[in-house]
């Protein structure tokens, strides 16, 4: 059976859906990152409704409806107060005069495991989880199961487009490259999710102190500490992290999950998040300085060369201090 032919046999039952909508969909211990920095403005202007009833509108469960503001797809608005998000029903129209809605719609933010993912590729699960720690394809989020364990969950979409794009992968032997990486006990699952959330959260601001602040999520206290020095600007950093749309996840557990897989936690990843930090933050002090008490500012801004790595695919810094800067002692250092 081809890819295709499972896809359709998958979507042939999406006609039914419309009948089955619930406000939400109950997972145990739900702690995806779907709900987390979506667009938003701060105040809400008449013509909103709630996001529950977008949901219904929209042919969406909760769980689905909260990954498509957290993909980009539904744009929202903050309420007054601080309210929960609404999202305007001009949105709304907008969306369902899409062609092939609803079906379209759900179809985009339609989320897989392990077990289905292998079907909808027509592989074994073992040969799905290989692919997936390789990095072929990215867990979209996840949520702990009864176990407490982390199940991700990936994008039917995106999953048919690997297929479409890589379709050696999915038969004969693993390349030997991805084999010895495999076998060296690689998973870029957890990695690949912070990397996509990351630049998600960084496509929907302009402000270079909350750009900053993404960049400074992806590490530890520790590493934070040793890139700003500056205890002001480290509370600055905190204090205008982006909050996930809908709240943080309710339980215990599930906030443990997610702060157990927000940092890096392999030395190549957290020394680029630090660079990334680093140049951030040079943008975030030439544009203000952050807040200290009784209103004074931090120093004046320094301009720092720069030069382009065509490698990396990113400007860097140049100068002996760029390390010093960092406080990256590298791999071997005691």
């Amino acid at each position: 059976m081809t890819v295709r032919e499972v896809f359709r046999t998958h979507t042939g039952t999406q006609d039914a859906r419309a009948q089955d909508i619930r406000a939400d969909e109950p997972r145990a211990e739900g702690a995806g990152a779907a709900s987390e920095g979506g667009r938003t403005s701060c105040a809400a202007p008449a013509g909103t409704v709630a996001a529950g009833r977008a949901a219904k509108e929209l042919g969406l469960r909760r769980a689905e409806f909260e990954l498509a503001v957290h993909l980009g797809l539904i744009a929202v608005v903050g309420a007054s107060g601080g309210g929960r998000p609404r999202v305007p029903q001009e949105e709304i129209a907008r969306l369902r005069e899409q062609p092939g809605f609803p079906d379209s719609l759900a179809e985009r933010v339609r989320t897989v495991g392990t077990a289905a993912g292998a079907a909808l590729l027509d592989i074994a699960p073992a040969r799905f989880t290989r692919l997936a720690r390789a990095g072929c394809f990215s867990p979209v989020t996840f949520y702990l199961n009864r176990y407490r364990a982390v199940v991700w969950l990936y994008l039917a979409d995106e999953l048919a487009a690997f297929a479409g794009r890589e379709p050696e992968l999915l038969a004969g032997r693993t390349p030997p490259g991805m084999r010895t990486m495999l076998e060296s006990g690689a998973d870029w699952r957890a990695r690949n999710w912070r990397s996509q959330r990351i630049d998600r959260l960084l496509s929907r601001t302009p402000d270079p102190w909350v750009r900053a602040a993404v960049q400074a999520s992806a590490l530890d206290p520790v590493q934070l500490a040793e890139v700003v020095d500056d205890p002001y600007e480290r509370a600055y950093l905190v204090r205008v992290r982006p909050e996930p749309v809908f709240g943080r996840p309710a339980s215990l557990a599930a906030r443990e999950a997610m702060g157990e897989l927000t940092p890096a936690d392999d030395p190549d990843e957290i020394l680029w998040r630090r660079i990334n930090l680093t140049l951030e933050l040079d943008a975030a002090r030439e544009d203000r300085p952050a807040p200290r008490p009784g209103g004074g500012g931090g120093g004046e801004a320094r301009a720092v060369p720069v030069v382009r790595s065509e490698a990396a695919g990113v400007s860097l810094p140049t100068g002996k201090g760029l390390l010093a800067r960092l406080g990256w002692r590298g791999r071997g250092a005691g």
